[in-house]
C-alpha cells in the first residue's frame, strides 16, 4: 500500500513538472516524421493482466515490418529525433501514465512482451507477483543493451539466451529487497545512471548457465532459431569490442 501511494504521488508530480519537457518532446516527435507520438505495445503486468505500455514514439511507423521487434544499436528505423530519445531514456517519460494508473510502478521488472514471457512460464509466473517497472537494477544493468544486441549474429536468439535470462536472475533476486528505501535509491541510480554495465564477455560466459533455450521443451522453442556455435557468437561479439 506505502509503495503504491508513494508511485501514485511521485508519477503525479513527475507528469506536472515534466508536462513542458514532454510537450515539446511530443512536438518534435510530430514534426520528424508522420505517425503518432505514442507508441503502445501489449505487455504483460501484475498477475499476467496484459495491458498497453506507453513510450514516445521513436521509430518509423511500419518498423515492425521492415525487420523484428529488435531494436539493435544504428538500427536504420529508429527516427533522428528517437535516436536522442533513446539514448536518454525520455522515450519512457509517457510511462507515468502507467504508473498513474497502476498498470505499472516506478521501480520493478521491466513488462516484457508476452512472446517471450511465454518461453520462461516458471520464472515469471514468480516474476508476475509484483508490478513491472519503469526502472528497475537489471535496467540499469542493460542500459547498453542495443549495442549488446549489435554485436550479437541473431539478435533475437541473443536476447532470449543471453540477455533475457540475466535479467530475470536479478528480477528474482529483487523480489526478497523491496523496500521504499530500494526504490528511492534504484530511482536515484536511474537518474544518474551510475552503475556497471554488461559487458559483452560477461553476457556470454554468465547468462547460459541461467537458462540455455537448447535445453527448454521444443514446444518452447519451436520459434527459435536453430543453435549456432557458441564459440563462433563469443567469437563475433568480443570482435565488436576489440
Amino acid at each position: 500500500m506505502l509503495k503504491r501511494s508513494f508511485d501514485f504521488m511521485v508519477a503525479t508530480m513527475g507528469l506536472t513538472l515534466l508536462s513542458p519537457v514532454m510537450a515539446v518532446i511530443a512536438a518534435a516527435v510530430k514534426m520528424d516524421g508522420p505517425g503518432p507520438v505514442f507508441f503502445r505495445q501489449e505487455r504483460l503486468g501484475l498477475h499476467g493482466r496484459r495491458f498497453r505500455i506507453y513510450k514516445f514514439r521513436s521509430m518509423v511507423t511500419d518498423a515492425e515490418s521492415r525487420g523484428n521487434r529488435f531494436t539493435v544499436g544504428g538500427d536504420a528505423r529508429v527516427t533522428r529525433v528517437g535516436r536522442f530519445l533513446r539514448r536518454h531514456k525520455l522515450d519512457e517519460l509517457p510511462q507515468l501514465l502507467n504508473v498513474l494508473t497502476g498498470e505499472m510502478s516506478l521501480v520493478g521488472p521491466r513488462p516484457e512482451v508476452p512472446e517471450y514471457a511465454d518461453f520462461f512460464p516458471a520464472e515469471y509466473a514468480r516474476i508476475l507477483t509484483v508490478r513491472p517497472g519503469i526502472t528497475h537494477a537489471a535496467t540499469l544493468r542493460f542500459r547498453n543493451e542495443e549495442e549488446l544486441l549489435a554485436g550479437a549474429g541473431d539478435p533475437r536468439r541473443a536476447y532470449l539466451e543471453n540477455v533475457m535470462p540475466a535479467k530475470m536472475r536479478l528480477y528474482v533476486e529483487s523480489l526478497s529487497r523491496q523496500s521504499l528505501r530500494h526504490d528511492i535509491a534504484t530511482i536515484v541510480q536511474t537518474v544518474l545512471q551510475v552503475g556497471d554495465t554488461a559487458t559483452p564477455e560477461e553476457l556470454l560466459l554468465d547468462a547460459p548457465e541461467v537458462v540455455n533455450i537448447a535445453n527448454l521443451p521444443r514446444a518452447r522453442r519451436e520459434h527459435v532459431p536453430a543453435p549456432a556455435a557458441r564459440a563462433a557468437s563469443a567469437g563475433r561479439v568480443r570482435q565488436t569490442v576489440a
